[in-house]
């Protein structure tokens, strides 16, 4: 196992080793971010890159996940609950980040915010939000449920509502990023 897959499966609840992901393997969000990894470190085309992409493909819509492996996705990239989860192939997330259901990074097609956002490490990310334009989201931020970003945010902040405010606060992410390999 590599060490961007186990720091993946670190972050559900502490496994570790084969026992842990044997369990891991029961847990959605791992699962199909396995396969996601494993996409990228096989050679295209070959026989193993077809049968993990129509694995990724049924889990993509078993579970709702439209997570493509061409994402910059950091390690110890942790999804909260199954339920449809949108990131664009283009985004970059960061290192130790959390996503909850109904999130959705992506892209805006026009405006002087047009291109794709950038994501920091230790960030949690609540369910509903929406993180959209060429945006650059600093380390150690909590994006509250329901939040719509269509702006930067600096480190050491809450965003919150629909417009964004945002909030600055010393480790807003405590207890909410758990189980971190070091």
């Amino acid at each position: 196992m590599n060490n961007i897959i186990q720091a993946d499966l670190y972050r559900y609840n502490g496994l570790s080793g084969t026992k842990g992901f044997i369990k891991g393997w029961f847990i959605p969000g791992f699962r199909y971010m396995f396969f996601c990894r494993r996409l990228k470190t096989i050679k295209k085309y070959s026989p193993r890159w077809f049968i993990y992409m129509l694995l990724l493909r049924r889990y993509s819509y078993k579970y709702g996940f439209q997570i493509p492996p061409e994402a910059s996705i950091g390690s110890g990239f942790y999804i909260g609950h199954h339920g449809h989860i949108i990131v664009n192939p283009n985004a970059v997330i960061g290192k130790n980040c959390n996503i909850a259901p109904g999130v959705t990074v992506g892209q805006t097609n026009r405006g002087e915010r047009k291109g794709y956002p950038t994501i920091g490490d230790f960030v949690w990310i609540g369910a509903g939000a929406v993180v959209v334009g060429k945006v650059s989201i600093g380390n150690n931020v909590l994006v509250a449920p329901n939040a719509f970003v269509n702006i930067d945010v600096p480190s050491g902040s809450i965003v919150l509502g629909n417009p964004c405010r945002i909030i600055p606060k010393d480790n807003p992410v405590t207890d909410y990023i758990e189980n971190v390999l070091k």
